[in-house]
């Protein structure tokens, strides 16, 4: 039976699925096993960060799953990716062995000591030619925290060299910077029981029954018969099912939420407590006399009695008021301001820190959160700053550590590393757990900046990877299922992966491959203390003490385990009760006043409006609940695939497709100033007139992309561009 349904779910706009133990004999164990057989992880796909109890045979070999009934955030309920878990470990396509560039361009299998030569060898000649910022890593989101702190702290303490990003650059960096600049940290404040206490939920550029689909039915558990709002200039899955769509302008939402503080302060609708713990209220109010609706009307596509509405409703005394965005926001080039924009909201309001309200980011990776605090990439591991001089003295004290290693200068950014290996100023890559080579924005680029890296390595699950296919030399790791460690969901709850398979031919973890190169590049006594990962949590949970994410009273896997996970922060010293927490209770914030920031600007323009050469402007997002980023491991599903369309698809508004006479599954040439790529036709009212949308998941969507990105956050500005279409 769940064959023949999943042959009739293949459309691009599937009605995608959210199963639960029972469905279609999913959650049957087989009977050979015994109850006690299982073991449990935290999903290792989205950061909603649901936790799998895996069905364990008398070797301890996961071979079946199904979702964990008790757990606090998915509540026994499992989207169709975590469904599939464990098909992409069996992928014939996996990484089993190194594989070397020869002299004639071929990749060879060798050993990991000939690998290891390789590594040191080629990665030490360009440091001793061209110093420490000749070499450069773009690590992920989807491994865990330890792993990343260990990647992070080898690079930079011990091999030496500076410039390294993950690629929760793409998705999460706009939300970092955002909470950082406004409340001192970077701090979401909510659990997602808000979503189930809410009496309005406005999601702002977020399809969330389609890239969160567990977080959905928490919405639909709330029995407060709460207003949704959708705010999105597409018709997605999530708008049909809200209670209001507000189709706006392509990335007028900065002018629109502007326009709605105008409303809110013009009408003295604001929460006094609150605004009295804000700096720049004043500052705020003035610069907000620009958008009366009657100004912004035209820029956001909506009426000034729309605006109005919206503006008492995200008001309304009494009214529990939550904000939640996702990548529509995050991908801009005025994302931040964006997220800011509702975080004022959330504070004039007094929407924060209390059931049902916040500012709250949805993070898109399942250890993004993790990457955040342990990557040592944008802030230094354990929540510190590469530029204070304490912090420095405390991590080198807690690993160890000479801290004259540590150094005090920032990073590049991701976009900013690709910009300096085009210059020629980095020559070695490390690409590790990420695919870069297709999900990089203009990724037409990357082709040729390949031509000026004198040595690539990719570190991945898998040989046929984009990005390992170019590659000098591919180190072949375990992945989810094969390893363990902790990873982070969007809500700051810590959980566990555990190990139920072994990783196949010689594959290591990554925390393994790390400790191979610390000993080969000769600075394996500074990470003696590795030993493996529940070693290293120890020792990171310690570097925690008195920041904001302080975790210092988690005793280990086992307590993470028994209390269902948890979130930070879980200090030593009167640790919190209770499995799900929101921050700011008290009205206190982590800046240095104690007070939020309230921040803005005035919008910018479109980096690439639609003119009479590319008339369109191009949306892309999330296709369907099955489909994940470049699609490396769901694409390794039998079943996963038959649930969204194998090849892009294209869609557009019927009045467009009428004037151009295109037809449904016609193929079609879409192009911008950067490439262009081939679609069939869907027919469909759910984009605007003069828009169209592309699944992100497909390798040629990224051809058309606008190299742009927030001036703040440098995320890259994936959602709007100018683009031409034409029959094939």
């Amino acid at each position: 039976m769940l064959r023949k349904l999943l042959k009739q779910h293949t459309g691009p706009l599937t009605a995608d699925l959210v199963l639960e133990p029972g469905h279609f004999g999913l959650g049957r164990v087989p009977k050979r096993l015994k109850p006690a057989s299982t073991a449990t992880a935290i999903c290792g796909y989205c950061a909603t960060g649901c936790q799998l109890k895996l069905h364990l045979d008398d070797d301890g070999r996961a071979i079946n799953l199904s979702p964990q009934a008790g757990y606090p955030v998915n509540l026994g309920m499992a989207c169709p990716k975590g469904w599939q878990a464990l098909d992409p470990l069996d992928s014939p396509d996996r990484a089993t062995t190194p594989l070397l560039r020869n002299e004639h361009g071929e990749m060879m299998p060798v050993g990991w000591a000939e690998a290891m030569d390789a590594f040191v060898s080629r990665f030490k000649n360009l440091q001793e030619k061209l110093g420490r910022e000749s070499v450069a890593f773009l690590s992920t989101g989807q491994i865990p925290f330890e792993e990343m702190a260990f990647l992070g702290c080898l690079f930079k303490f011990g091999m030496g060299f500076i410039h390294g990003d993950a690629n929760t650059r793409q998705c999460m960096a706009t939300a970092v910077t955002a909470y950082k600049q406004a409340f001192g940290f970077d701090a979401p404040p909510y659990t997602y029981g808000d979503l189930e206490e809410s009496d309005v939920i406005v999601l702002v550029g977020s399809n969330l029954c389609i890239a969160h689909p567990i977080l959905w039915q928490r919405v639909m558990r709330n029995k407060r018969s709460p207003r949704i709002i959708v705010i999105d200039p597409r018709a997605t899955e999530t708008a049909q099912a809200a209670t209001q769509h507000v189709r706006l302008k392509p990335k007028g939402d900065l002018a629109l939420l502007y326009s709605l503080a105008h409303c809110i302060v013009r009408d003295g609708r604001t929460d006094a407590a609150w605004v009295e713990r804000t700096e720049g209220f004043d500052e705020f109010a003035a610069f907000l006399h620009d958008y009366a609706p009657e100004r912004v009307a035209e820029k956001t596509g909506l009426s000034v009695e729309e605006i109005e509405s919206l503006a008492r409703t995200v008001s309304e005394p009494g009214k529990r008021v939550s904000w939640w965005w996702t990548m529509g926001v995050n991908q801009s080039y005025e994302g931040v301001r964006a997220a800011q924009a509702m975080i004022n909201l959330a504070l004039i309001t007094g929407n924060i820190g209390k059931p049902g309200t916040g500012a709250n980011s949805i993070t898109g990776q399942c250890n993004a959160m993790g990457s955040r605090l342990f990557s040592n990439t944008t802030s230094m591991v354990g929540g510190h700053d590469f530029s204070d001089a304490a912090h420095r003295e405390k991590v080198a004290a807690g690993l160890g550590i000479p801290v004259e290693n540590i150094p005090s200068d920032y990073s590049l950014a991701y976009d900013q590393i690709l910009a300096a290996a085009e210059e020629g100023k980095i020559k070695g890559l490390w690409i590790v757990a990420t695919n870069p080579f297709h999900s990089w924005i203009d990724s037409g680029r990357l082709a040729e900046l390949r031509e000026k890296l004198d040595f690539i390595v990719v570190q991945d699950m898998y040989h046929t990877t984009e990005s390992a296919r170019v590659a000098d030399l591919v180190l072949p790791s375990a992945g989810w299922g094969e390893k363990d460690g902790c990873l982070i969901n969007s809500e700051r709850r810590i959980g566990t992966v555990k190990k139920v398979r072994e990783a196949p031919g010689i594959a290591l973890s990554d925390f393994r491959i790390f400790r191979l190169i610390a000993h080969a590049w000769g600075c394996g006594d500074l990470f003696a203390r590795w030993t493996d990962p529940e070693a290293a949590f120890h020792f990171l949970r310690d570097l925690t003490k008195d920041r904001p994410c302080d975790i210092t009273g988690v005793e280990g896997y086992e307590m993470i385990d028994r209390l269902g996970g948890i979130q930070w922060p879980y200090p030593a010293t009167n640790p919190p009760s209770g499995n799900e927490r929101r921050l700011f209770e008290d009205g206190k914030f982590f800046t240095s006043s104690g007070r939020a920031k309230l921040l803005f600007s005035p919008p910018a323009e479109l980096p690439e409006a639609p003119d009479s050469a590319y008339p369109f402007t191009l949306l892309t997002g999330r296709g369907t609940s099955s489909q994940w980023h470049t699609q490396t491991r769901t694409g390794k599903s039998d079943i996963l695939r038959k649930l969204y369309p194998q090849e892009a698809y294209v869609e557009i508004h019927p009045a467009d497709a009428a004037r151009l006479g295109l037809r449904e599954h016609e193929m079609v040439t879409i192009c911008s100033r950067r490439g262009e790529m081939r679609a069939s036709i869907y027919i469909a009212p759910t984009v605007q007139p003069g828009q169209l949308f592309l699944p992100m998941h497909y390798p040629e969507v990224n051809r058309l992309t606008h190299p742009s990105y927030d001036p703040h956050s440098r995320q890259p500005n994936y959602k709007a561009c100018a683009v031409a279409i034409s029959k094939t």
